[in-house]
């Protein structure tokens, strides 16, 4: 048996849980970072050793981005900080909201998605970044705006095959997509409504608030998103977006995973709206389609069944490769919730936790 690790990023501090019998019982151990935030977390399995990776919020001293290549027992922090803007910029980095390993076939480049919005790229496995000029430098910068969490870029997502095709999203400025490696970048998000401009206006070209996009490597054209207010599909790699929405108990919410075998299978956690940040009638359930969008079901034996309040943010749910594939979300009440069957049943790993911001799971050697 493979040693599974579930990297469990809160409010104050990083906790490391550990599976070794198929996921069936874990142990978690002590929390690192105390009492600093950490916002992104990274498994980077290109490598032997692994690698992980922590985006740490360190108050008065900024954010850091550290890494361990033994499974959290010791940290590096490089000399001089890994992630900075260039001398002169008008801007700092205020915090690392993604940390994300590229395509296997590149595998010493990883990115990272900062606040305000900024992408930046390590070609030296995450020692040092350069930042992505082409999207810091775009004509609509200016006018992107915070959302509620801030002016984050919050998810990087690398085509599996084609090293030029990388997609980004933020808040509150929408999908961009380069073709050319990061030299230029175009809008991606026609279709995907802004609920809270005026009517004729809900459609722009960018401004839109994405909470999450997802896809499965083996279909990269197909894309998932979810928007504050509204889940989408795009079958043209963002070219446009239809609402796939229909029978879940509300378009809001932050959470978006896909299936790691099944290109058709998503995971959702709704939210009642976005003064109204529960779980919609207080119930505590995961939602499932399994044909692209069509329909969706609730996912809930396991969970509490007493009214409950807490909810997932968008980093906070992932899925492992294991066949069947583990799923696991975390909740703002400190609670980390597994199921090893898919979703079919959930049991409860870690609790009494500060809240959650993020999570990853990867098997290790």
């Amino acid at each position: 048996m493979g040693l599974t690790i579930l990297l469990i990023g809160t409010r104050k501090g990083l906790m490391i849980a550990r599976s070794t019998d198929d996921r069936r019982t874990w142990a978690t151990g002590d929390f690192q970072f105390l009492n600093q935030e950490v916002y992104g977390v990274a498994i980077d399995t290109r490598h032997d050793p692994p690698r992980i990776f922590a985006g740490v919020g360190t108050g008065h001293w900024g954010p850091l981005l550290t890494y361990s290549d033994d499974i959290g027992k010791s940290w590096t922090e490089p000399a001089e900080p890994p992630i900075g803007f260039p001398q002169g910029s008008d801007a700092a980095v205020a915090r690392v909201w993604q940390i994300q390993p590229a395509p296997a076939d590149q595998p010493d480049v990883v990115y990272a998605g900062v606040e305000p919005h900024a992408l930046f790229r390590s070609d030296d496995r995450g020692e040092s970044f350069a930042l992505v000029e082409g999207l810091w430098r775009h004509p609509h910068r200016p006018s992107w705006t915070p959302g509620g969490g801030g002016a984050c870029l919050h998810t990087v997502l690398p085509h599996p095959t084609d090293p030029d095709d990388v997609m980004v999203v933020m808040s509150a400025a929408g999908v961009y997509r380069t073709r050319d490696g990061g030299a230029s970048w175009e809008p991606a998000n026609r279709g995907i409504q802004a609920a809270f401009l005026p009517e004729d206006q809900r459609f722009p070209e960018f401004g839109q608030c994405v909470h999450k996009v997802a896809f499965h490597p083996d279909r990269p054209e197909r894309l998932f998103a979810q928007n504050h207010f509204g889940v989408y599909r795009s079958d043209d790699r963002g070219d446009s977006w239809t609402a796939i929405e229909s029978g879940l108990p509300s378009n809001f919410g932050f959470a978006l995973v896909a299936h790691p075998h099944r290109a058709d299978t998503l995971y959702s956690f709704p939210l009642q709206a976005d003064a109204e940040r529960f779980p919609p009638e207080a119930k505590l359930r995961v939602y499932r389609t399994e044909n692209a969008g069509d329909s969706w079901e609730p996912l809930s034996e396991g969970l509490p069944r007493d009214p409950y309040y807490a909810a997932v943010l968008r980093d906070a749910m992932v899925a492992d490769s294991a066949d069947p594939a583990g799923v696991y979300f975390g909740t703002r009440l400190g609670e980390v919730y597994a199921s090893r069957e898919e979703g079919e049943n959930w049991s409860l790993i870690a609790s009494h936790i500060p809240d959650v911001l993020s999570l990853r799971v990867a098997e290790v050697a």
